[in-house]
């Protein structure tokens, strides 16, 4: 077995082990079947954003299952260059999984807050406000390092540079929601980063 054929597997046993870690908080969340209105988020960002994570989706599915299938947007990097993928996916991972098990059923696809919504501040959340895009990024260079892949890095791209201009349509959203709560909790974390210095009691 080659470098390539051993990364494929590795990333399909990742892919194995998490989705259905997502799958699970997804349905959970969506048991109060609410109707969450997506517009919130701006005629761009729903323009843009899903089909953007289509087309990273299928690509990364496509080199899974049949690398030549995207040997045309391939780029040569070295093998260990590689391999620090699987260790940034390792780390993307259990951010992510981490992510889903602090915000319960508070997960949600969009800006847009549930009716009983509650203000997650344990787990990442207690360093920054937006780990699950964080964890996203994580995923994009991990991915694109793995499969050597220049279009899954830009689409990529793409996508964590949406998610973070859709974070001001969140925030205002949540400031509405939950008021001072939420500015001092502004205050304590970091958006993407953690806060050196700041005081984060009560978290």
């Amino acid at each position: 077995m080659n470098h390539d054929q051993t990364l494929r597997v590795v990333l399909c046993v990742v892919f194995l082990v998490v989705l259905p870690v997502g799958i699970y908080h997804r349905l959970q969340s969506q048991a109060t079947r609410e109707t969450l209105d997506r517009r919130q988020e701006g005629l761009f960002i729903l323009a843009t954003l899903r089909p953007m994570g289509a087309a990273f989706w299928i690509g990364v599915i496509a080199w899974m299952v049949d690398p030549g299938s995207m040997k045309w947007s391939s780029v040569s990097l070295p093998v260990w260059l590689r391999w620090t993928g699987v260790g940034v996916i390792a780390i993307a991972s259990g951010l992510l999984v981490w992510t889903f098990r602090s915000l319960g059923r508070n997960l949600t696809d969009t800006v847009v807050t549930r009716q009983k919504h509650t203000l997650v501040v344990q787990g990442p959340y207690s360093w920054i406000r937006h780990p699950l895009y964080v964890s996203a990024a994580l995923l994009t260079v991990a991915v694109s390092l793995i499969a050597a892949n220049w279009f899954l890095f830009v689409t990529g791209v793409v996508i964590v540079c949406l998610l973070m201009i859709r974070t001001r349509a969140e925030e205002d959203n949540l400031v509405a929601r939950f008021g001072d709560s939420y500015r001092t909790y502004m205050e304590r974390t970091g958006r993407f980063v953690p806060r050196i210095g700041a005081n984060r009691r009560g978290a």
